[in-house]
C-alpha cells in the first residue's frame, strides 16, 4: 500500500510543474480553499517562477496523461475549479509523441495471440493520432476492409493506477476540513474519474458502448456511427471501419466540399437530444476532433471511451425542468428539484423558486437565437452554493457535453442554438412520457413490479431502503488510511526536505 509520504511526494512534484505554469494561483487565492491546502500551494511553488496568467492546461499536459484526463473531467465541475480554469481546461488536448511501433505490435498480437501480417495485409506504422490513453494506425484487414486500429500506449494502466490511487487520498483529506469542500465531494469526483478511465482502459467496452449507441441512432439516419470489427478488438485493442470525411470545426472545407453546414447542424443538435433525453445514453466526448461530415452529408461520429447515461426518472425531471424554465413555471421547476432530491429538504421551495426565477428571467423574453442554454445552465448551477446542494456528476458531465455541442452546431450554423431545436423536441417528449396513455401504462408496470417484489419484502422487513433520488447510485468509494492533522505540517516539511536533499545530489552527480 502506497505511503502518506509517497503520496505527498507525487502531490509536491506536481504542485511544482502547476506552479511553473501560475497553475496555483487560483488554489492560493480561493477563501474556500482549506489552511492546509494553501500552505502545501506555497511550499510547492517556493523560488518558482510565476506567470501572469495561469495555463492549467499547459500543466497538466506537463504532468502527464493521467493529469490530461482529470483536467478534461474537472473541464465539466467549474463550481469545483472556477469559471475560468473550466474553460481553460475545456480546451485541453491530449495530443503527444506516440509510442514505438515495435511496443505497439506486441501490443496487437499479444491481445489475439496472432501475428500482425495474419490479421492485416497492411498495416501503417506511423499513427494518424497520438493521445495520452491510446494512438490510432489506419490498416487494411485481410479481407481487404480499411480500418482504423486504437492501441492502448503501453504500461498506462500502471500509470493511471498510480496516480488515481494519489487523486484518492489527496481528495479524501480535503473533503476532511469539510464545509464547501465537503458539499462538492472531491472523492465522488475522482471516483467518478475512475469509472470513465476504466472504461477508456478497455477498449473492448468502448466498442460495445460504440455498437449500443449504433443500434439506438437508427431513428437519425444523418448520424452515423462506425461498424466494430469484433474479431480484430479486444481489451487493448479497437478496430472499427474507417472512414473519410472532414472534421466539422473547417468550415471552410465544408463549404467547399458541398456541403450544407445549416442541414449539419441541425442533424447534430436533434441527435444529441435524441441520444440525452430518448435513450438516456449519450456521447459525452463532442469535441470537433470527434465530428465528420461525410461525403453523403451524414454526420459520423468516433471515439466512444467517454459516455454518459441518465436513467429515465432523471430524464423526465430534466425535461420538465427545462419546460419550466421555457414557460416561467418556477413553482414547478422548484418542486422538481426537492422531488429529486437535489436540494436539501430544510430549504424552503418557495424561495427556491425566487432564486430561479432571477437565474431565469434574464433570458426570458430574448430572440431564441439569442439564448445559449450553456449560458442558462451556469445560471442554474450558479445557485448550488446558496442552498447547500450536492454536486451531481451526471447532471454536470451532461451540461458540459449540451455546451459542447452547441459550441460546435453555432460553429456550423451561427443562428441556430441548442435551445431552438429543444423547445419543440422537449416539448413533444414531454407530451409523450407525461400523457395519459404514458401514465396509465407506468402505473400498470409499478404494479406488476411491485406485487412481484412482496414475497422478497415480507423476508426482509428488518431492513432500511434509503429513497432514491435521480442520481444514480454512486461508485463505492476506497478506504484511506488519514493522517492527522496535526502531522500534516509535519509530512510536507519532510517533502520539502526531501526535495532539497534530492536536488542537492542530483547537482553534485550531474
Amino acid at each position: 500500500m502506497t505511503t502518506s509520504v509517497t503520496h505527498l511526494w507525487r502531490i509536491l512534484k506536481w504542485g511544482r510543474t502547476l506552479a511553473r505554469h501560475g497553475a496555483l494561483r487560483g488554489i492560493e487565492e480561493d477563501p474556500l480553499t482549506p489552511p492546509p491546502v494553501r500552505r502545501l500551494a506555497r511550499i510547492a511553488r517556493f523560488g518558482a517562477p510565476i506567470p501572469t496568467t495561469p495555463d492549467y492546461a499547459a500543466a497538466l499536459v506537463a504532468i502527464g496523461p493521467a493529469a490530461i484526463k482529470l483536467g478534461q473531467a474537472l473541464s465539466t465541475r467549474p463550481d469545483l475549479v472556477g469559471e475560468k480554469a473550466a474553460a481553460n481546461l475545456s480546451q485541453l488536448q491530449d495530443n503527444l509523441p506516440p509510442a514505438p511501433f515495435a511496443k505497439i505490435k506486441r501490443t496487437i498480437e499479444a491481445s489475439f495471440n496472432a501475428t500482425l501480417e495474419s490479421l492485416f495485409s497492411s498495416f501503417d506504422e506511423n499513427p494518424v493520432g497520438a493521445a495520452s490513453i491510446a494512438q490510432v494506425h489506419r490498416a487494411v484487414t485481410t479481407e481487404g476492409r480499411e480500418v482504423a486500429v486504437k492501441v492502448l500506449r503501453p504500461g498506462i494502466e500502471d500509470e493511471f493506477a498510480k496516480a488515481i490511487e494519489t487523486y484518492e487520498w489527496a481528495a479524501a483529506h480535503v473533503e476532511n476540513f469539510g464545509g464547501e469542500p465537503a458539499r462538492l465531494r472531491p472523492r465522488l469526483v475522482v471516483a467518478q474519474f475512475k469509472q470513465w478511465t476504466a472504461r477508456e482502459l478497455d477498449l473492448q467496452r468502448e466498442a460495445a458502448s460504440a455498437s449500443e449507441l449504433k443500434e439506438n441512432m437508427v431513428a437519425e439516419p444523418g448520424y452515423y456511427v462506425p461498424e466494430i470489427d469484433w474479431r480484430r478488438t479486444a481489451r487493448r485493442v479497437l478496430t472499427l471501419e474507417w472512414l473519410d470525411g472532414i472534421k466539422l470545426n473547417d468550415r471552410e472545407a465544408l463549404i467547399e466540399a458541398g456541403q450544407d453546414c445549416q442541414a449539419l447542424a441541425s442533424t447534430l443538435v436533434r441527435a444529441f437530444l435524441h441520444q440525452a433525453v430518448v435513450d438516456g445514453f449519450f456521447h459525452a466526448d463532442l469535441h470537433h476532433g470527434n465530428l465528420f461530415a461525410l461525403s453523403d452529408g451524414r454526420i459520423a461520429a468516433i471515439d466512444f471511451g467517454i459516455m454518459g447515461r441518465i436513467d429515465r426518472r432523471a430524464r423526465i425531471w430534466l425535461a420538465e425542468i427545462l419546460y419550466g424554465l421555457i414557460t416561467g413555471n418556477y413553482r414547478r421547476v422548484a418542486e422538481i428539484h426537492f422531488e429529486a432530491q437535489y436540494v436539501p429538504r430544510h430549504h424552503n421551495v418557495d424561495e427556491f423558486a425566487t432564486a430561479l426565477r432571477a437565474a431565469g428571467e434574464p433570458i426570458r423574453g430574448l430572440p431564441v437565437k439569442d439564448i445559449s442554454i450553456g449560458r442558462m445552465l451556469e445560471s442554474l448551477f450558479s445557485i448550488t452554493r446558496d442552498f447547500d446542494m450536492p454536486t451531481q456528476p451526471h447532471l454536470l458531465l451532461l451540461q458540459k457535453t449540451m455546451v459542447m455541442n452547441e459550441g460546435v452546431a453555432s460553429a456550423l450554423d451561427p443562428d441556430i442554438t441548442m435551445w431552438k431545436t429543444a423547445v419543440p423536441f422537449i416539448t413533444e417528449w414531454i407530451r409523450s412520457e407525461l400523457g395519459p396513455e404514458a401514465y396509465y401504462a407506468d402505473r400498470l408496470i409499478e404494479l406488476v413490479r411491485a406485487f412481484k417484489k412482496i414475497p422478497q419484502l415480507i423476508q426482509r422487513l428488518d431492513q432500511y431502503y434509503p429513497p432514491k433520488g435521480a442520481a444514480p447510485p454512486p461508485p463505492p468509494l476506497p478506504n484511506i488510511a488519514m493522517i492527522e492533522r496535526r502531522t500534516w505540517w509535519g509530512y510536507a516539511a519532510a517533502g520539502v526536505v526531501g526535495a532539497v536533499i534530492g536536488a542537492i545530489v542530483l547537482y553534485v552527480l550531474i
